[in-house]
């Protein structure tokens, strides 16, 4: 996503010539390629998929609504084993319209998931929740803390559901290291993604996520919480960034590559 503006085989292609071992992927651009296709595409340029984004949006409150999450989410981990990602990354769901109920909404991730962990658990692929920062919990994400993606993750084994940390979303709160320490603590730190926090944010909110080291996020900090806790898995970038996304793509990728270099793990 960080540079969506480039093709699937421009963007394999150019992650093998700079040395980035692997990809996340988004479900949109897979689909559109071929989800067979975009998996032979990157096994043969000797990547990985670190993880596929996104399922999730479960708080529908209708019956018809739920089923159709459930099934949208048992797509998508069909599509991470395809991949050969054993991680699917969850972004829960806003408010139903008309809906105040913060409570109700978390409980019915809990209860999707009931139906969805197991399913993935068979075909070899974890859960990550996402919390998104609070500014996202009326429209797109009400889980809004470590402590509370890891709240429902523990109602199921840990190799079954686990956590996404988003430096973006969580840097500012300041429980989360000692979430992040019990995640690891618990088998359930499952992806781990740097984006930085710079100001103002943009008119849309969403695309304004920083570019590495031109922001508040502490990212080598996060980087030292996240070995702490035993994370030795892929870092993943992900900046949605309407600046980003207007310039040269492979021109971002480089730049991206080398401020992880200097700003990253």
């Amino acid at each position: 996503m960080t540079v969506r503006q480039l093709p699937l085989p421009e963007l394999v292609r150019a992650c093998a010539d700079l040395g980035v071992p692997a990809v996340g992927l988004w479900r949109e651009p897979v689909q559109e390629y071929g989800v067979a296709a975009a998996a032979e595409l990157v096994r043969d340029a000797g990547l990985a998929v670190s993880t596929l984004c996104r399922g999730g949006f479960l708080t529908a409150a209708d019956p018809a609504g739920r089923a159709a999450a459930v099934a949208d989410n048992r797509r998508a981990v069909d599509e991470a084993a395809a991949l050969g990602t054993d991680t699917l990354v969850l972004v829960s769901g806003g408010l139903p319209p008309g809906s105040h109920d913060l409570a109700g909404a978390r409980a019915r991730i809990t209860d999707a998931l009931t139906e969805i962990a197991p399913y993935a658990a068979a075909s070899g692929v974890r859960l990550a929740i996402e919390p998104l920062h609070p500014m996202f919990a009326a429209d797109r994400c009400v889980v809004s803390t470590l402590g509370q993606a890891l709240a429902i993750a523990e109602h199921f084994p840990a190799e079954q559901v686990g956590v996404c940390v988003d430096t973006y979303h969580v840097w500012w709160d300041d429980r989360a290291p000692a979430d992040l320490a019990r995640a690891g603590a618990g088998g359930r730190l499952h992806a781990f993604q740097l984006a930085d926090w710079t100001t103002p944010l943009p008119a849309g909110v969403l695309n304004g996520r920083g570019q590495l080291g031109d922001g508040a996020v502490d990212l080598p900090a996060w980087c030292g919480r996240a070995d702490a806790a035993g994370w030795s898995g892929p870092v993943e970038v992900e900046l949605f960034n309407d600046g980003l996304w207007a310039r040269d793509g492979l021109d971002v990728l480089k730049e991206t590559a080398e401020r992880f270099r200097v700003h990253g793990c």
